[in-house]
Parts: C-alpha cells; structure tokens; sequence
C-alpha cells in the first residue's frame, strides 16, 4: 500500500514546493482536483518531471448533475466526466473518483410507475456503463464514492455502488472509492465490509479519522483497517481527504507530517508481519 495527499493538504506557495514537502516524507501519490484539470496538464507535467511521486487520481468535478432531470445538465456532467477520465489515461493514474449526487432526488417520483430512486438506479446503471466503456478506452477507472447519509441519499454503503457496478455489467474498469470516513458512518463494521467486499471493488482509497480530520486524530482503528486491505490484496494507494488540525501552518505541517509517519509505521508493521 502506497500513501498519496491531495494537494491541498500539501504546505507551499506552487505546485514545486508542495511536492518538495510530499517527497521530504516519501508519500507516493499526489491527488489533484477534478475541477479543470485538462487546462492545467503542462503545468502537473512539468512540475512532476524527474519526481518519484505520481499523480494518481482526479477528485470529483465541477458538476454533479448526472441525476438530474434536465438532460442538457446530464450530459454536460458526462462530458465533463469523459474530460477527467481522458487526464487520468493520460497521467496513468488509477481514475476518477465520482459521488453520483449530493442532497435528495432531483427527479420527480413517479409512483406507482417507478418512485424516485429507482429512476435514479436506473439512470445510473446506464450512465456507468457508457463511462466505465470510456475509461478502459483511456486505460483508467470510474471509481463510485458511496458517501455519508449527510451527504447523499442514493449510495451510502458500499454494496449499493457494487449493485450500480454490477447492474452496469460489472466492467473492471468501474470500482469503487472507500471512504473510511463514510464508512465510520455507514457500515457497521468497516474491516468486516472490506473484507466482504474484496480487492475486485476496492479500487482506490480515502483516508480521514472520525474527526474528518488526519488519521490518527480520532477514534478509528486504523491498523484494522489497513490489515483488511493488506487481507484483501490491496496494494493501491491510500490518499489524504481530510482536514489538517493545528491553526498556524506550522501546526497543520507537524500535524501531517505526524499522520504520515503514523499511517507508513502500520504499512511497515503489516509487512514485517507477513515476512514473518
């Protein structure tokens, strides 16, 4: 398992100096935003140039409305899913990580033929499978973010998006996102759901404790965690989505710099353990 940060999180004025910082702790991914990235590629290109760290994934977008019932507002998600998935094929990063919605339904329930979320089930299935086609096209992933029920109605664990894959004809170029954060919500046992679940549907990881802050600030078990991905097979990468705790920059800096270190002491504990 491989440690990547979004860059974000990372401290510095330019692009350089936070991957310097990443670098200095030997984090291997760097996790960029799914807003615009197509404008920005000679920029990410330059800058990790001669770099051990990659980019790995794009997160979200600018729009979410592929369940809407405006089809203008649809396709231009699609569209703009396509566009991310054409950065990830470029840069061979894992994919693009896609919450399908936030909030409650946006389309009309039209019971007794069919109340809302089964149009959206429906609707989703169809959309995954034309995106999931276009991503083994550019040789990357749709990965489906199950969220929290603050968040989202529609996925909420982890199974339901496994259902969405499935229905969509369970093409290995659609997984999904697993959140441990979402996950301390939604499952009742996060370790027990990986496990279940397997490395088919694992297809990248986020990492935040209960607190949504850095792992190790709250109350997760994380070497628990971390052994259902080692259990399971996973070898991917395991990025930062959190916030930092501290209020200067220099807090925030310590405090990521502590998690870090904390998160590569479990993955090394884990491999010592199977040489064992």
């Amino acid at each position: 398992m491989k440690i990547a940060l979004q860059e974000g999180l990372l401290p510095g004025s330019t692009l350089d100096e936070k991957l310097d910082f990443a670098e200095s702790l030997n984090v291997e991914g760097l996790e960029v935003s799914g807003r615009g990235p197509a404008r920005r590629i000679e920029e990410l290109e330059s800058a990790l140039r001669n770099r051990t760290i990659r980019l790995v994934s794009l997160c979200g977008q600018g729009t979410f409305d592929f369940l809407d019932p405006d089809a203008d507002k649809r396709n231009h998600s699609i569209a703009e899913a396509k566009e991310n998935l054409q950065v990830c094929g470029h840069f061979g990063a894992v994919g693009l990580i896609l919450p399908p919605i936030f909030g409650p339904p946006r389309l009309p329930d039209l019971t007794p033929l069919a109340d809302a979320v089964t149009l959206e089930m429906q609707l989703l299935t169809e959309i995954v499978r034309d995106l999931a086609a276009f991503a083994a096209e550019q040789q990357t992933k749709v990965l489906l973010e199950p969220l929290n029920r603050y968040e989202e109605h529609l996925l909420r664990q982890q199974e339901r998006g496994i259902e969405i894959i499935q229905r969509a004809g369970d093409p290995p170029s659609a997984s999904l996102l697993c959140d441990f954060f979402h996950m301390h919500i939604e499952e009742t046992d996060t370790p027990a759901t990986l496990r279940r679940i397997g490395r088919r549907y694992v297809g990248h990881v986020h990492m935040a404790d209960n607190t949504r802050q850095e792992p190790g600030s709250g109350d997760i078990d994380w070497h628990a965690g971390l052994s259902a991905l080692r259990d399971i097979g996973f070898d991917g990468y395991l990025a930062y989505e959190c916030g930092i705790s501290g209020e200067r920059d220099s807090e925030k800096r310590k405090a990521l710099e502590r998690s870090v270190q904390f998160i590569q002491g479990i993955i090394a504990d884990l491999a010592c353990a199977d040489l064992a």
